[in-house]
């Protein structure tokens, strides 16, 4: 079970990258009162919390459903994984983990930022709802389940609190070393990635 929390708390913690949101967080409410950028940020955070929380619940069935294998699934999310790793060692932003230039632009004009770009795609994004329905799938029980909610909770309370301490963090840090941080994470989830699709393939082939 230990081994469960640790695995799950890495990977979510890796693709909800708390750290890296903080400049992006910035950098969308720069302008705003203070107030404004705290609820932003807490209802933010509940909004993608609610959105992950359905993922997790629901998305066993939906796999179910659509007739896709566990193992399958598994090799896929193992695959986009690893794609959102190399995105985060090379320091770059593709549509897998950021807005497109249109929504960014359409980002700018919008007075509340809570729903989008923020909750959806920025936090509960194709990389977080994967990693969700991921974990979902890997153990049944109440005690597992238990503890993945546990994981998210605790992921999502450290990526509120990067939210609210974003300006602090980005003084300290800078673009510079809060890169050099999604580096060093985006290593670890590439490792992890691959352990998913070895996983898959291991239980597609052999069902172990």
């Amino acid at each position: 079970m230990l081994d469960l929390a640790i695995n799950s708390f890495v990977v979510l913690f890796v693709v909800i990258d708390p750290i890296g949101m903080a400049p992006v967080f910035v950098g969308l409410t720069r302008g705003e009162p203070a107030a404004q950028r705290r609820r932003a940020a807490l209802n933010g955070t509940a909004l993608a919390a609610a959105i992950l929380l359905v993922f997790f619940f629901v998305g066993d069935g939906l796999l179910r459903a659509l007739g896709i294998g566990v193992p399958s699934f598994r090799i896929a999310g193992g695959l986009f994984l690893f794609l959102l790793a190399l995105d985060m060692v090379f320091a770059r932003q593709s549509g897998l983990r950021s807005t497109t230039p249109g929504e960014r632009r359409e980002a700018e004009h919008r007075e509340d930022i809570t729903v989008f770009p923020l909750a959806f795609p920025l936090v509960a994004g194709p990389g977080a709802l994967t990693t969700v329905l991921l974990m979902a799938s890997q153990e049944a029980g109440w005690a597992a389940n238990g503890v993945m909610l546990a994981v998210m909770a605790l992921v999502l309370a450290l990526l509120l609190v990067s939210l609210l301490l974003a300006e602090r963090m980005m003084a300290l840090l800078g673009e510079t070393g809060a890169n050099v941080i999604s580096r060093l994470l985006g290593l670890v989830l590439a490792a992890l990635a691959v352990q998913y699709v070895v996983d898959g393939i291991r239980a597609a082939f052999w069902g172990t």
